[in-house]
């Protein structure tokens, strides 16, 4: 089966999964009303719609990095800019362990147990996606476990895509004082001061912005739903991004910068039988 359909009871929310495209979330419909639709959009393969960022968010320079005196290549898989980009599970296959409805709302649980240890990135985990989809909110918890013999770093990221309709007429709030921007190849290189005091009016704006975030909350509004996105993440990123269509707007919670396993902002390490867990909440508003 190529995906996984969630309902519930009342039938007014539903979500689409699909395990061997990294356990995405390619469809979310809260109350009837449509905010996730990536079908058709843009291939997947080049727009990680609603993937599971691990264990990097956005770019590494060069494909490199050094850790504990080691020195690393990832793969280039994006290829254009010379850089690994968005992690090395959102193409991997889950096996489902849950699925059912537990007083009034979907469960779904997928895991991948990573044991062949990647030339770039050789080390051995499991990741757990637990999916809870209800009337007016989904919730997604990720839990990462180190299963080999020595520590290694990560960021962990989500990167879905929130569709509307009317995106000139869409706002966004976030509450942050530090926005960095990045060179040509999409490395950050400076942090800049930002004021969040109003609303962001998307406009004819186009986004690939990173914002350090002064708490877990996000809102966005559009003309046809008004939603908040929240992490249990002590650190908060946020990467913004408009796709050329202009149907949808990328809405990327972090845990760290791109490119943190060389500029080690929100790098975290996990040693040996240790357990990092994340949930991010889309509640209706």
């Amino acid at each position: 089966m190529d995906y996984i359909e969630l309902k519930n009871p009342k039938n007014n929310s539903y979500a689409k999964i699909y395990p061997h495209l990294g356990a995405s979330i390619q469809e979310l419909i809260l109350d009837k009303k449509t905010i996730l639709k990536n079908k058709n959009v843009i291939d997947y393969h080049q727009s990680f719609s609603s993937a599971i960022l691990f264990p990097f968010t956005g770019r590494v320079k060069d494909g490199n990095y050094t850790f504990l005196k080691n020195e690393y290549q990832l793969e280039l898989n994006h290829i254009d800019k010379e850089n690994a980009i968005h992690g090395l599970i959102y193409n991997k296959s889950f096996h489902i362990t849950q699925n059912e409805v537990i007083e009034n709302n979907a469960h779904l649980k997928l895991e991948y147990l990573e044991t062949e240890k990647n030339q770039g990135f050789p080390f051995k985990y499991h990741i757990e996606a637990h999916y809870i989809l209800s009337e007016q909110g989904l919730k997604l918890t990720v839990n990462i476990k180190n299963t080999d013999s020595t520590p290694f770093p990560f960021s962990l990221g989500w990167h879905p895509y929130f569709h509307t309709n009317d995106l000139y007429n869409s706002c966004i709030k976030i509450a942050s004082d530090k926005r960095f921007s990045f060179s040509d190849d999409m490395i950050p290189n400076k942090t800049l001061d930002f004021n969040s005091e109003k609303e962001l009016q998307i406009k004819d704006q186009k986004f690939d912005d990173c914002f350090k975030l002064k708490n877990n909350k996000v809102c966005f509004k559009t003309p046809n739903y008004k939603i908040e996105i929240s992490s249990t993440s002590k650190e908060n990123y946020l990467q913004l991004f408009t796709l050329e269509n202009r149907v949808s707007l990328a809405i990327e919670p972090m845990t760290g910068l791109p490119n943190n396993f060389n500029n080690k902002i929100g790098l975290q390490i996990l040693n040996p039988n240790e357990n990092y867990t994340v949930s991010w909440n889309i509640k209706l508003k």
